[in-house]
């Protein structure tokens, strides 16, 4: 439901608060932002250098979370109870925000994403989440300290706005593979492999507007048939240089690792 979300939003072009008029949201300056049937709305404010996942892609994803084998990345990240706005930058689907909402009953949720196929879903996630097409390395379209929560899941960071659009006392919650993430698959197929160095290159980005508090790697052993191999593969960067014809017939186990870093922000504005 965008409605709840409309007073945290800003107009991409001269950063007025923004109000619906029926199927579009506008500023008092007049600047007009269409809102698509499907209940996202659109504050691109121009061309995109990009769309994002396609739909045969959104649909794997959807697949792939819908069946819980990410479950547990869900759950460790819903035990950071809110009230106020959640910010998921970069949501897909919405699954994560979705879980996040259903454990903070008071909280609004705002997902951001450049994929019109993943905002489509994103849109219906949830009844207190909202679904915006943003660029999350442009000016995010939210008002300066509105968040409490800002998700942050296999997702670009974009650590500068993070910070302006974060409460002072509020919480950045960032998700990247792990140094193990599909292992398993990685050796069999070749995969690319994950930088070993991946947290502390995150923890580098954004630490000139951000402290760490804390990180704690998860695994989860997944057995997969055939199908949610070909799907889980065609979610990493790896999915261009994998033959589909190679992949395993039967069930494998894979493991998922990742590591969950909570950061605060750091106190200037």
């Amino acid at each position: 439901m965008i409605d709840g979300a409309i007073p945290y939003l800003r107009c991409p072009v001269c950063r007025e608060p923004l109000a619906r008029h029926e199927r579009a949201l506008r500023c008092p300056r007049r600047h007009s932002f269409d809102m698509a049937k499907q209940g996202y709305a659109d504050l691109s404010a121009g061309r995109l250098p990009h769309t994002g996942d396609s739909a045969e892609m959104v649909a794997d994803r959807a697949a792939f979370l819908a069946a819980g084998h990410y479950r547990f990345i869900a759950d460790a990240l819903a035990e950071h109870r809110t009230g106020g706005l959640v910010l998921d930058a970069g949501t897909g689907t919405g699954d994560y925000l979705a879980r996040f909402l259903d454990g903070s009953p008071d909280a609004i949720g705002l997902g951001l994403d450049v994929s019109k196929p993943a905002l489509r879903r994103a849109a219906r996630s949830h009844e207190r989440a909202a679904a915006v097409l943003a660029d999350l390395w442009r000016p995010l379209p939210v008002a300066d300290g509105s968040a409490a929560v800002i998700l942050d899941v296999f997702a670009p960071r974009n650590g500068s706005e993070f910070h302006r659009v974060l409460r002072a006392d509020g919480v950045l919650l960032v998700v990247t593979p792990a140094a193990d993430h599909l292992a398993e698959l990685i050796a069999e197929h070749g995969l690319i492999s994950v930088d070993p160095d991946k947290a502390e290159r995150v923890g580098a980005s954004l630490g000139a507007h951000f402290t760490l508090e804390s990180s704690a790697v998860l695994r989860h052993s997944m057995r997969l048939a055939a199908p949610q191999v070909r799907t889980l593969i065609g979610m990493t960067p790896s999915a261009r240089h994998v033959r589909v014809s190679e992949l395993p017939a039967a069930e494998v186990t894979v493991t998922a690792a990742v590591d969950v870093a909570v950061y605060r922000p750091a106190m200037h504005r």
